[in-house]
């Protein structure tokens, strides 16, 4: 028999995927990490000392403060305009041209060209609501400028300002009026000014655009927030501020090869540990790379989960269920495999999470919870009740944190115990995805076995109508195994599965087989004991075969290759050398199958041996079995049966004492009824 061993037997492997492993996880470490290690939440006080600001820091403004801006900056449209010369040139070569007439109407025309040659030179828009905006922007020429609305004019304000100009003049207001009479002023006045939509549009876009992220500055040396000071909207805006500045400057080129260096430390000790818990856990799966790929898939789920959520929302992380991934485990392996194993994959909350040690805590013992409570709980509405406890550990946890940081639970908002909630019923709708990791993986699952269990799946129904003395007789070895798994906290559902199935091979010829033989016939009559033994024994070769017909998963075939090893046909062997045989010709009379590697295997083949045995005593006394007990499994271990599995001597000292108390249950003596 083997002591315990570590699994790495192929160790440059599993270098390359812890490799691997720890370079999935060192990229989703958020890029943000600094050395600012405070936890605070507006409304609950701040639990460290005072912080006084070592570095000026820009105030970021807060989201309510930037889209009030933005609506402000919607409202106000900057109108733009494109100064055209050409429309001065053309109307003040008019008025030169009239002037040169000469004639009594000279100094009119010269007082209109001068106050039209400065309309023109300011600009004339088309109408008032061009001028909706208090600034507007004139391109002159390559020349992009603001100027106020009010200093340009429209078309009924330059005819009114050329109309003052003249009446300003030396000359009387009736020969004004007369001149005006005869001369269309408003010939000479159209706009200069063309509105351009696009590029408004355009510098109205942009404008949204270039506002400010930030409202001041706070300068080194102030009062950030005193210690036990209720965090307020204004105080958690200047620590978020603060944040954000000392992560650009941790994060500055000096800093970025210790940074790396230390990811890839952290990450490599994270895989280290997980493999770690795996070794000194006696993770029964070891030859099979499967499993291995399973939980670091687990490992790796939950820190892409982790730092994606965060990233999106840091208050969303109460509602991812890591519970969930105690069940993935617990659904492939037992508990004391699995929650170990799910304490060292929960940790990147520890390392994506902005301290994030009451999530993970929180999380861890919801897991525990999760690992007990649905043991009792999985079937149906009964994961709601599941749901239940998962929530209540959750709460509980937050409850204890609030206490221990800041003396009271007024601080616990309906929103987490909401996000709570969701976590818990989130692990309901998520635990389904265990059947995709099965196939994924060619794993087996707990729930798998447990229905492979059911006797009324269509091989079992077989073997029940074709060999019921058989199926009795499976019946009793899982009943007997199951109860030894679980005092030994084996895989019990792994055990009854196995148990039920290991003489399914004895459907392709009950008859030969003494407990399905009706009473007066012997099949084995006319046979030599050679022959005999070679059918007795072909009951294994059939099973397989059976079992890789039924798609029987491979863990369960297990039970049939190896749960007569490589032992004797003791009877027709007896026979046979009784018969004048030769008793070194022994291989006619052995089986040829597996000798057991794992703790179940044990169990079942002692099992089943024990079953079969304990029918032929004629003394069900407690001496009587333990004698008979003692006997089969010395046997098994002097016959080397044992060698290549895994359990220890305690295992197989305590695996006697528990058959010795469940058969002498069974086998109790029972009342005579008196005659009447």
């Amino acid at each position: 028999m083997q002591e315990r061993k570590p699994v790495h037997t192929q160790w440059r492997l599993y270098l390359v995927l812890a490799a691997a492993t720890a370079l999935i996880i060192l990229v989703t470490f958020p890029r943000g990490d600094n050395s600012f290690k405070y936890s605070y939440q507006v409304g609950r006080p701040w639990m460290y000392e005072s912080l006084i600001s070592p570095i000026d820091f820009p105030i970021l403004k807060t989201e309510a403060e930037r889209l009030s801006e933005i609506e402000e900056k919607a409202d106000v449209v900057v109108s733009y305009f494109i100064f055209k010369e050409d429309v001065w040139e053309n109307h003040g070569e008019e008025l030169r041209n009239l002037l040169q007439d000469g004639g009594e109407n000279s100094e009119f025309i010269s007082s209109i060209f001068t106050a039209l040659s400065h309309v023109y030179n300011v600009g004339v828009i088309g109408s008032d609501g061009d001028l909706a905006s208090p600034v507007i922007i004139i391109q002159k020429g390559i020349r992009a400028l603001e100027y106020p609305s009010s200093s340009v004019y429209t078309v009924k304000s330059a005819v009114k300002y050329v109309r003052q100009c003249l009446s300003e003049s030396e000359s009387t207001a009736d020969s004004v009026e007369i001149f005006l009479s005869d001369f269309d002023l408003g010939e000479f006045v159209e706009p200069n000014l063309i509105y351009d939509k696009t590029r408004t549009e355009e510098i109205h876009l942009q404008s949204m655009e270039r506002i400010s992220p930030t409202k001041g500055v706070f300068y080194a040396g102030g009062m950030i927030v005193s210690e036990g000071e209720i965090v307020t909207e204004e105080i958690a805006q200047l620590l978020d501020s603060y944040k954000a500045e000392d992560s650009i400057s941790y994060t500055s080129d000096k800093h970025y090869v210790g940074l790396v260096g230390g990811r890839v430390m952290i990450s490599l000790i994270l895989i280290a540990a997980l493999f770690s818990v795996m070794y000194f856990a006696s993770f029964r799966c070891k030859a099979k790379w499967r499993d291995v790929y399973f939980i670091i898939t687990q490992l790796v789920i939950l820190s892409m989960l982790t730092a994606f959520v965060y990233k999106l929302n840091p208050k969303l992380v109460y509602m991812i269920p890591y519970p969930v991934f105690a069940l993935y485990l617990m659904s492939f392996y037992r508990q004391s495999l699995a929650f170990p194993v799910y304490s060292i994959i929960l940790l990147p909350v520890l390392l994506l999470i902005q301290n994030g040690v009451g999530i993970y805590f929180m999380n861890l013992i919801a897991g525990a919870a999760t690992l007990v409570s649905f043991t009792h709980f999985n079937r149906g509405w009964h994961q709601f009740v599941n749901a239940f406890f998962i929530f209540l550990a959750l709460l509980v946890s937050d409850l204890a944190f609030n206490l221990m940081w800041n003396g009271t639970v007024t601080s616990l908002f309906a929103t987490d115990v909401f996000r709570m909630v969701l976590n818990a019923l989130f692990v309901v709708l998520c635990y389904p995805m265990v059947f995709l990791f099965e196939k994924l993986f060619q794993l087996v699952s707990r729930q798998r076995l447990i229905d492979m269990a059911d006797t009324n799946n269509k091989l079992l129904r077989e073997l029940s109508m074709k060999a019921p003395g058989t199926f009795q007789h499976s019946l009793q070895v899982a009943n007997l195994a199951g109860e030894v798994a679980r005092e030994l906290d084996a895989n019990e559902a792994l055990v009854r599965a196995g148990a039920l199935y290991h003489d399914i091979g004895k459907l392709n010829d009950p008859q030969c087989f003494v407990e399905n033989q009706p009473a007066g016939i012997n099949y084995h009559e006319n046979l030599s004991p050679e022959e005999s033994a070679g059918r007795i024994i072909r009951h294994v070769r059939d099973g397989v075969e059976l079992a890789v017909k039924n798609n029987l998963p491979d863990e369960v075939t297990a039970f049939i290759r190896t749960h007569h090893a490589q032992s004797m046909t003791g009877y027709f062997y007896a026979i046979y050398v009784q018969s004048g045989g030769d008793p070194e010709n022994k291989f006619p009379f052995m089986y040829n199958g597996e000798l057991p590697r794992t703790e179940e295997q044990v169990i079942v083949m002692m099992s089943d041996a024990l079953e079969a045995a304990s029918r032929t005593l004629k003394d069900y006394s407690r001496e009587s079995i333990s004698k008979l007990v003692e006997s089969i499994v010395s046997a098994r271990m002097a016959d080397g049966m044992l060698v290549n599995a895994d359990i220890p001597i305690s295992h197989i000292t305590g695996m006697k004492e528990i058959f010795v108390r469940h058969l002498t249950q069974i086998y109790h003596d029972r009342i005579t009824y008196p005659k009447l």
